[in-house]
């Protein structure tokens, strides 16, 4: 599961763990009938974490994108970190990660037509 994780200002240790909670039970993957209906455990699966700060891109004025919203490297370093140390330990399953804030080339196969967006500010 390739996971692109942006963190904003308002995020905390509240949020990450709702997360991971959420992302490892979440039922993305195929069953035998063709239904998603399996977690990340189920599959064997396992996790690509890549940090991503340009999710929080405000565009709604002009034509540059503003990532005021998205965290400093001094308040999202520490929180992408538990974020890592937290999924593993919650889903039991092998976490990579990307370099935080460098430049990467992250290629993506998606094998099916599942993209979701979650916003641990939305929970309902």
């Amino acid at each position: 599961m390739l996971i692109l994780l942006g963190i904003e200002e308002a995020d905390n240790e509240e949020d990450i763990e709702w997360l991971c909670q959420k992302l490892t039970k979440l039922r993305i993957f195929s069953d035998e009938n063709d239904s998603m209906n399996l977690d990340v455990n189920q599959v064997e699966g396992s996790f690509l974490v890549v940090s991503q700060f340009t999710l929080h891109a405000l565009t709604k004025k002009g034509n540059r994108p503003s990532f005021i919203r998205a965290a400093r490297p001094e308040q999202a370093v520490p929180l992408y970190e538990l974020f890592l140390k937290r999924l593993a330990e919650v889903s039991g399953r092998e976490v990579q990660s990307g370099e935080f804030g460098a430049m990467m080339a992250v290629e993506l196969l998606n094998d099916g037509p599942v993209t979701i967006i979650m916003d641990s500010k939305r929970r309902e």
